[in-house]
């Protein structure tokens, strides 16, 4: 058997569909279908049960396709070995990063890394942490930028920074916020699904109320900003989107005593250890940059 039909079969256990997989890999439907059943004759068992739909894989195939990702996986090692040895830095690279740190981040950091190295195709996209999880265990990316620790075994991370929890209130005399005196009732929060909600509602250390005047589900914080403007509430942001707010809107900042919360962030990949040479060049070139952006020494993690 080749790597090609591997990934054809591979295809077909991510998709569930034999048509969707060959759209997927650019072949034909009779094309793919013909290389996975030449796999099946090959091991002489079935992978997949066409009976059902979607297509699912069964017992031995499961543990089949396992295999195949392994293999598929090394063999794609081989051409970073062979980078690392060279010293050369260049490819195709897939990168997720989640909404709450992308417009903060990238902008930091894209320039000056596609200067640096020329060679490499950087590919990214704005991914909720879930889906740069499930992603990245699929082997559809090649790296993430979330917040963390996320408790994965498959997934290695690689923290970059410490970005710290600063309040924005409107209108307030009062110029350092205790951790203590927060009411989440009181405080606009990003809709579910978002890491950075979970690490405001643990910072408050209780369940959202249901005595609000409003409901809102809003992925914005600049939303957020517009309504505490209005005096519906205060809000909690990321220390970088914070700093880059307007001359005056910045004001309305205010800082928590030390140790101040913060979130941790960090880039992440799978076990697999592919594109260690990018990953590593991603790594650095982040690190020396935001380190003269956020100058917090005394804080306090809090876990999503």
């Amino acid at each position: 058997m080749t790597l090609t039909q591997l990934n054809y079969m591979l295809a077909v256990a991510e998709h569930g569909n034999f048509t969707t997989a060959a759209e997927k890999s650019f072949v034909t439907q009779p094309t793919l279908s013909m290389q996975v059943q030449k796999i099946e004759e090959e091991l002489g068992v079935k992978i997949f049960n066409r009976g059902t739909k979607p297509i699912i894989l069964t017992d031995v195939g499961e543990k089949i396709v396992l295999q195949a990702k392994r293999i598929v996986d090394e063999a794609s090692r081989m051409g970073d070995i062979v980078s690392t040895e060279k010293g050369f830095v260049g490819g195709v690279f897939r990168l997720g990063i989640i909404p709450t740190i992308m417009p903060t981040l990238l902008p930091m950091f894209l320039n000056t890394f596609t200067k640096k190295f020329p060679k490499v195709d950087l590919k990214i996209e704005e991914l909720t942490t879930e889906n740069i999880s499930k992603l990245l265990n699929q082997g559809h990316i090649d790296a993430g930028i979330a917040a963390t620790p996320l408790g994965e075994d498959s997934i290695i991370e690689i923290p970059l920074y410490h970005e710290p929890f600063v309040g924005y209130i409107p209108e307030s005399k009062v110029l350092i916020i205790e951790v203590d005196d927060l009411d989440v009732s009181e405080i606009l929060v990003l809709e579910d699904g978002h890491c950075f909600r979970n690490h405001v509602l643990n910072l408050c250390q209780v369940k959202q109320k249901n005595n609000n005047r409003f409901e809102i589900k809003s992925g914005s914080f600049e939303t957020l900003i517009k309504l505490a403007d209005e005096g519906l509430g205060m809000t909690l942001l990321p220390y970088l989107h914070g700093i880059e707010l307007s001359k005056e809107k910045r004001k309305n900042i205010r800082l928590f005593p030390d140790p101040a919360p913060a979130r941790e962030v960090s880039l992440i990949h799978s076990k697999s250890q592919l594109k260690m040479p990018i990953i590593s060049a991603l790594r650095a070139t982040i690190s020396s940059i935001i380190r003269g952006a956020i100058k917090f020494d005394n804080i306090k993690v809090i876990l999503q």
